[in-house]
């Protein structure tokens, strides 16, 4: 058994203004499953291709108080895109952002409610807007043992410092952690999604999981097709149903 980390989902007070900005930043089709739920994929894509990993805006009241621990970051074709990008980000209402960066050969910006992100000046070729979904972790290492057998990516690196997985396939975004002090202290506004593969069990997949470190996160839901567990530094993520 194996899974896929097919969308990222995204917590907004206004799911459908942001998912707009979205769209427009990724040139991607915007949807609706239903009221508070906007959901984003390339143009002409079937669900699930490794090709891309889509976004799920899902409506919340909950502030913004933190850094988020999970981000984007966007490709470019070179550093003169890059800098038209960036420009045409703040068109639509990114912002400039201070994380403690320094000097880096990235953008810092944020989204009009906040999110983080980054404009690198390189990959889209080869991984399309999105360059990378980053997870700020402590040990780099642990996390890229569990992540390569929670699902069917490939282990590309693992340091001290940071770790990369892909798809399988060789197609799409990059998935990176990357080692930091801060300390995980509120519930992911950004977290991932992975899903089965057709036939197989969830709640199987689920105890499977549980045995490679991750641990149960009970919301009292009980009817839905999803289970919310988290990693081994107690990082959300929810198990969808097999497809």
């Amino acid at each position: 058994m194996a899974t896929r980390l097919v969308q990222i989902n995204m917590k907004a007070h206004d799911d459908s203004a942001l998912g707009g900005f979205w769209a427009e930043v990724l040139g991607w089709e915007v949807s609706s499953e239903e009221p508070g739920v906007t959901n984003l994929e390339p143009r002409g894509f079937v669900y699930p291709d490794p090709v891309a990993v889509c976004v799920d805006l899902v409506v919340s009241r909950e502030p913004k108080t933190v850094k988020n621990r999970v981000h984007v970051d966007l490709a470019t074709t070179s550093a003169a895109h890059q800098e038209e990008l960036v420009a045409r980000l703040k068109d639509l209402g990114a912002t400039l952002a201070d994380v403690g960066q320094g000097d880096v050969p990235w953008t810092v910006m944020a989204d009009p409610e906040g999110n983080e992100f980054c404009v690198l000046d390189s990959l889209y070729a080869e991984t399309g807007p999105i360059a990378s979904v980053v997870v700020d972790c402590a040990d780099p290492r642990a996390m890229a043992r569990f992540w390569g057998q929670a699902t069917d990516w490939t282990v590309h690196k693992a340091t001290d410092h940071s770790a990369v997985l892909r798809s399988a396939k060789g197609v799409g975004p990059y998935l990176q952690f990357l080692r930091t002090p801060d300390v995980k202290t509120v519930w992911n506004r950004v977290h991932l999604d992975i899903r089965p593969y057709p036939g197989d069990d969830r709640e199987a997949e689920a105890a499977r999981l549980r045995a490679l470190g991750a641990t149960a996160v009970d919301l009292g839901e009980s009817d839905v097709s999803w289970t919310v567990l988290a990693d081994p530094e107690g990082n959300e993520f929810c198990l969808l149903a097999p497809a």
